[in-house]
């Protein structure tokens, strides 16, 4: 059995024809894909931003419930650490720089082998003390001077962290051609910000069009209405984001025509994902992180190739979540499912379109709202005024470029807190959720809200708190689901259940 994951990080589901055949965003080698492929029309966002989101994939459970952006703990049961046990060859190779930053450690070491290309959004690559020379005099959003020092190093778009971690991926099949029981889990940074795209995809797009400035590539996590962006600008980033998206797509058909090349499509199962969407102007916002998960952020992208074909132009409507990914290829490679694991297995759905799977989704950023949907209704749970009890989980106190509990040392309490383990865990009174850099880090989210998907897609007429019956029969699926998935019981106290 071969598998091959393939992570496209910030990857909007809007853009894909498979998804929305309005799209004006060119994809045509996703496009190929998803017709050789089943789509999952109902893919839910579990644990966000980015680390989270890869801690569900690798280890079957949500994170957010327990802790915020953070390492492989040592107590972690893992994707990779069951295949290899199972005599699979595991590799990775990605361009995602959080893995070397703190909060990021131990991802990689999973695997048998991992390649790494340096230089995305701050990575701290290129080291020279002056200033860059290609500093833009007038700009919106950020600049991060250590980028501007790391994209000097790639003239030609061969040269860019995401094409060659898709190119490492085409050698890595050609070196290892004819070979099976493999995972190979190819994990693009790219179309993250900062959407940074050689001209010739630019003019694809309009190109400058009318931005007004020298430079626009990472936007402020605002909303728009809180910066000084114009109408042009809010049009350029959009086409910006667009636009790398097909650079992201290109260099993926180039990894799908190896697979073809060295005959190693039909018989693999290949998944295609991301972890969370993003907000590029829709309802004021920009960036992610402090607004509630609408579905611009939380209905994602999931296209799989069954071994053989399977279900190959049909689309699935069950309910699934990245914590489903690991048991399915566990299952697929003929592997047990630990108990530790709470997702569900896909493979049933190979030969059978009715087969159940989830019946909700649980998906949150810790420390703020906790929001289940059924496919029907999504539904978000503010904390109540002060968002407190709240504490982090871990045996290893790492999160998003800092250490946990360093403002609270006194308060930290150590013992056997999670009944899955008997590692010691730290409990660590949290104030502010860690991925959230904002004064107000809480303002986004102080409300409840319900909404009908049927007849709402878009999310505008919040039902909470009218009473409804369905209002009540949502609470009640968040319930069950903290209770599932093991949730610490302080969460309901926080929640004002």
């Amino acid at each position: 059995m071969r598998t091959v994951l393939v992570l496209m990080d910030t990857l909007r589901r809007d853009v894909l024809s498979c998804y929305n055949p309005q799209t004006e965003v060119k994809t045509p080698n996703l496009d190929r894909f998803a017709e050789r492929s089943c789509v999952f029309d109902n893919h839910w966002i579990g644990s966000a931003p980015c680390m989270p989101a890869r801690r569900d994939i690798m280890c079957g459970r949500y994170n957010f419930l327990e802790r915020p952006w953070g390492p492989i703990e040592p107590f972690d049961v893992t994707l990779p650490q069951c295949l290899r046990a199972a005599g699979a060859f595991c590799h990775i190779t990605t361009d995602h720089c959080h893995y070397l930053r703190t909060g990021g450690e131990g991802y990689l070491q999973e695997f048998n082998t991992w390649d790494y290309y340096r230089g995305q959004e701050g990575d701290p690559w290129v080291s020279r003390i002056d200033e860059p020379d290609n500093m833009p005099e007038t700009f919106y959003g950020r600049v991060r001077e250590q980028y501007q020092k790391n994209r000097q190093k790639w003239p030609h778009e061969e040269d860019m962290p995401s094409p060659k971690t898709f190119q490492s991926a085409c050698d890595w099949v050609e070196d290892n051609k004819g070979k099976d029981d493999f995972f190979l889990m190819v994990e693009a940074f790219d179309p993250h910000e900062p959407f940074d795209v050689p001209d010739k995809y630019m003019e694809m797009y309009g190109g400058k069009g009318e931005l007004d400035r020298d430079y626009f590539e990472t936007p402020q996590y605002k909303r728009v209405s809180d910066t000084d962006l114009n109408a042009g600008a809010v049009d350029y980033i959009q086409r910006r984001y667009q636009a790398l998206v097909t650079m992201t797509d290109h260099w993926f058909g180039k990894l799908i025509d190896k697979l073809d090349e060295n005959g190693m499509f039909e018989d693999t199962m290949i998944m295609v994902t991301t972890d969370h969407g993003y907000f590029l102007g829709e309802r004021d916002y920009m960036g992610k992180n402090y607004m509630h998960l609408y579905n611009e952020l939380a209905h994602l992208p999931f296209i799989v190739h069954f071994p053989g074909g399977a279900r190959a132009g049909e689309h699935a409507h069950q309910l699934t979540q990245a914590i489903d990914i690991m048991p399915t290829v566990l299952e697929a490679h003929g592997c047990e499912v630990p108990r530790e694991v709470t997702g569900t297995s896909l493979v049933p759905l190979m030969t059978d379109p009715d087969a159940p799977a989830r019946d909700y989704a649980l998906y949150g950023v810790h420390g703020m709202t906790v929001n289940v949907t059924d496919g029907r209704y999504t539904y978000f749970r503010a904390p109540v005024e002060g968002n407190q009890p709240c504490f982090e989980y871990a045996a290893l106190p790492h999160t998003i470029r800092k250490k946990m509990g360093s403002d609270c040392p006194e308060k930290i309490e150590c013992g056997r807190f999670f009944a899955r383990t008997a590692y010691p865990l730290f409990k660590i009174p949290c104030k502010r959720p860690a991925q959230i850099e904002s004064a107000a880090p809480l303002a986004e989210v102080a409300q409840t809200m319900l909404f009908d998907l049927e007849s709402d897609y878009g999310q505008k007429n919040n039902l909470a708190g009218q009473g409804l019956p369905e209002e009540r029969e949502m609470i009640d699926l968040l319930l069950r689901g903290l209770e599932e998935h093991e949730s610490p019981a302080e969460q309901r106290e926080r929640l004002g259940l």
